[in-house]
């Protein structure tokens, strides 16, 4: 059985926002995914819609673009 569940979150520094990495399963597919949670008036983290699910077969392209943004990035 494949492992699942919040990988990390990581803190976006503004209004107790994070963005949660996590593997989960939906209809026997694993899926990697980023989204945004913030904390409610309770204290609690809970999702919006901001995030996107990326399917396994897509897991090296996104991590190639990433890589490559990087590079952009520190130029």
């Amino acid at each position: 059985m494949k492992r699942t569940g919040v990988v990390r979150d990581i803190d976006k520094g503004a209004r107790g926002e994070v963005i949660r990495v996590e593997v989960s399963e939906f209809k026997g597919s694993t899926y990697l995914n980023l989204r945004v949670w913030y904390t409610d008036k309770d204290g609690e983290l809970k999702p919006t819609q901001k995030g996107i699910a990326i399917p396994p077969e897509l897991y090296d392209q996104v991590k190639e673009a990433i890589t490559e943004a990087e590079s952009w990035i520190k130029d």
